[in-house]
């Protein structure tokens, strides 16, 4: 009975950050799953042993996951008709399927660029200033963060 009236219910299952909605949206998130698929590809490109690079590549696949997750959560329920967020983030998109297909640290870093420039948006929405500073992990990137 419940199954029927299920079926019959025009009720659709979404998902979202917390479905509350909560406000609470960073960016921050996208950087560090970008800055760990650096990493990745740097020791996936150096190691030989072959149980650590099927480590690396777990974890790579997992943050490039992680990253497009955060980016669809931010993208639909934060931003709002932007046409320059919707070209950032399905370049975005497409850079986080790519680096889950192969090991290249030129698009890896291409991808944490395109969502530098999410977050620096993303803040300019938010009017705050924001500012970059060298990052401490090995990857010697760059943070993107609000004033």
């Amino acid at each position: 009975m419940i199954k029927r009236l299920l079926n019959k219910s025009p009720i659709k299952t979404v998902n979202a950050h917390c479905d509350v909605p909560c406000g609470i949206y960073d960016p921050y998130p996208l950087q560090i799953n970008a800055h760990t698929i650096i990493r990745m590809t740097e020791l996936l490109e150096k190691d030989a042993d072959e149980n650590r690079k099927t480590r690396y590549v777990l974890v790579k696949e997992q943050h490039a996951e992680k990253l497009k997750n955060e980016l669809r959560v931010l993208w639909g329920d934060y931003f709002k008709e932007n046409p320059e967020i919707d070209v950032l983030v399905k370049k975005a998109l497409q850079q986080g399927s790519k680096v889950r297909q192969t090991v290249d640290k030129k698009t890896a870093q291409e991808l944490l660029t395109t969502v530098q420039e999410i977050s620096e948006i993303f803040w300019k929405t938010k009017k705050r200033e924001t500012f970059r500073i060298k990052s401490p992990y090995p990857t010697t990137g760059e943070l993107v963060l609000p004033k």
